[in-house]
């Protein structure tokens, strides 16, 4: 299994409720396709380098999990018809 962190920019204009179901569904999606999530790093509201969809600002969550090499590419096509994450990017991490 190979190391991974999912990087998300949730949209402003959800309430907590929303926001917390979207990063709820980003985990259900890691653990679908056999991956074992690590705490999760919320950063809050940070403003955007540039306007995503007329947004200048989003809300940050850094999600680490352990997974197939196969997986990656199966949950970013499930991320990429999510209407509220503004940008979402999965990256491997070194083996510490």
């Amino acid at each position: 299994m190979n190391n991974y962190e999912l990087a998300l920019v949730v949209s402003t204009k959800l309430e907590d409720e929303a926001r917390d179901a979207i990063v709820e569904k980003a985990k259900g999606y890691i653990t679908r396709f056999g991956g074992e999530i690590g705490e999760i790093d919320a950063w809050g509201k940070k403003r955007l380098a540039y306007e995503i969809r007329y947004e200048k600002e989003g809300f940050y969550y850094f999600i680490p999990f352990q997974a197939e090499p196969t997986a990656p590419a199966e949950i970013e096509r499930h991320m990429r018809i999510m209407e509220n994450v503004l940008r979402y990017l999965i990256v491997r991490t070194d083996n510490e």
